[in-house]
């Protein structure tokens, strides 16, 4: 394992406390998974059993039942899977941090994943302060330590690639797994734990908002994102940088809301990849690594991501210059979630995204776009698709969903031909659609989600 993937968060000594503890939070999975593996030689080493934590809060931000469920369905396979391996998870109903907490006084180490978003981070600084024992960090749900690739934001996907290319042979290794010494089956740690092999009487126990409802098409877990996977690769891949654009069609991968709760690794997804003779590979792999790597950087050193103060100074000046601009159509929010627009392409994307838990990613461009030329101004507008796109989507509220929000506003990107509204920034309006795709089959194909 590569040793930049580690980072102490503390200095405290190792004790004599009979477990090893893996906090399990941003990367829910057992395959794949460096922090887990860096757990498991941890405890071999200790002659210690390994603990896997998870914690579940019931007020995550902006997160509603929709999310928990597609969560709790793969953290259900996650508790399966770590029994066959002879290890122990413990879910427990309380703040994340705060059950870490609880749990270092019985830790000889705590090794916890990494997250990027300003709440995990804040967990983990809670713990690093509050823990009675040594916390390590492992990043794996990028493939190159966002750290290591660069020291700062960086200001596009170019200038990122640059650096990610001369680093990804040496990440891109696949990780060597090793199988516990001792089981932890048998252990009674003594906390009340959450039940998730009946999701309905977990429920029960969270206060939820209850107002977006699960879906069918996404079920949660590592297995189901490989069944994914792999039908990209057999049914999609071959056509994928032709057609991948098209809204009436499907050729995405359908990951992304695996990969938001790390039920997927990059790094799996990538070697396999490694494995396949398709030069339409390339677009797949550069969204993969170099679009949602940029995300990352862009979260973990920009402080206000989820605002549009976090846009280059040219975006924000050129949305100042045009505020006053007269707009044709001012929807308010209440409008834009209920899809009461004028534009039937754009109600279309708005329901594909209530309905499903995912929009197609063109559509999602033009969808914010759009947003930004129907609002009073630029800040109504970035609030709007914030909201949005955090409450409906399975993969919103997490690195790529506020990087493509930002891009919808100029993040990312460069000036184009001044404009009214827009300025500078990049434009889209439905006769585009209608010159590149077959929109009324678009339609169509929404219409009969709603059926």
């Amino acid at each position: 394992m590569q040793p930049e993937r580690i980072q102490s968060l503390n200095k405290k000594e190792l004790s004599d406390n009979p477990y090893v503890i893996y906090w399990m939070q941003s990367s829910q999975r057992v395959d794949c998974n460096h922090a887990l593996q860096y757990a498991v030689e941890k405890a071999n080493d200790l002659d210690k059993p390994l603990l896997v934590y998870f914690g579940v809060t019931d007020n995550f931000p902006e997160a509603n039942w929709r999310h928990y469920r597609f969560m709790l369905e793969g953290l259900r396979e996650v508790k399966m899977e770590l029994e066959k391996r002879k290890v122990k998870m413990i879910i427990r109903k309380i703040s994340p941090e705060r059950g870490a907490e609880e749990l270092s006084a019985y830790a000889a180490l705590i090794v916890v994943d990494r997250g990027y978003l300003r709440i995990e981070r804040q967990w983990r600084d809670y713990l690093s302060t509050h823990a009675e024992c040594p916390v390590v960090q492992v990043e794996t749900n990028v493939i190159v330590p966002v750290e290591t690739v660069s020291d700062k934001g960086e200001y596009s996907a170019a200038t990122l690639r640059r650096k990610l290319n001369k680093l990804l042979d040496r990440f891109a290794a696949p990780l060597e797994e090793e199988e516990v010494k001792i089981s932890s089956l048998n252990l009674d740690v003594g906390f009340d734990e959450l039940d998730v092999e009946d999701l309905d009487t977990a429920f029960e126990k969270l206060n939820l908002d209850r107002t977006v409802k699960p879906v069918d098409r996404f079920i949660g877990g590592t297995n189901q994102a490989k069944v994914f996977l792999e039908d990209f690769i057999e049914n999609k891949l071959s056509k994928y940088s032709q057609l991948k654009n098209d809204p009436s069609l499907d050729y995405s991968s359908n990951l992304s809301p695996y990969l938001h709760f790390g039920q997927i690794s990059p790094l799996y997804i990538y070697n396999r990849f490694l494995e396949i003779e398709d030069d339409n590979k390339a677009d797949f792999l550069e969204e993969l690594v170099v679009r949602r790597e940029l995300s990352m950087n862009f979260v973990y050193y920009n402080g206000g991501y989820d605002t549009i103060h976090s846009l280059h100074e040219w975006a924000r000046n050129t949305l100042e210059d045009h505020k006053g601009d007269a707009r044709e159509y001012i929807y308010s929010l209440e409008d834009l979630e209920g899809a009461h627009t004028h534009d039937p392409y754009w109600n279309a994307a708005q329901m594909e995204m209530v309905l499903t838990g995912k929009m197609h990613g063109y559509m999602r461009m033009y969808w914010g776009k759009k947003i930004l030329e129907w609002s009073k101004t630029p800040e109504e507008a970035y609030n709007a698709a914030i909201y949005l796109n955090n409450k409906y989507s399975l993969d919103g509220r997490d690195p790529n969903g506020f990087a493509g929000v930002a891009w919808c506003f100029g993040k990312h990107d460069r000036g184009w031909k001044e404009r009214n509204i827009f300025g500078k920034i990049r434009y889209m309006n439905d006769k585009g659609l209608e010159r590149k795709f077959d929109m009324e089959s678009y339609l169509e194909k929404v219409q009969r989600l709603s059926l």
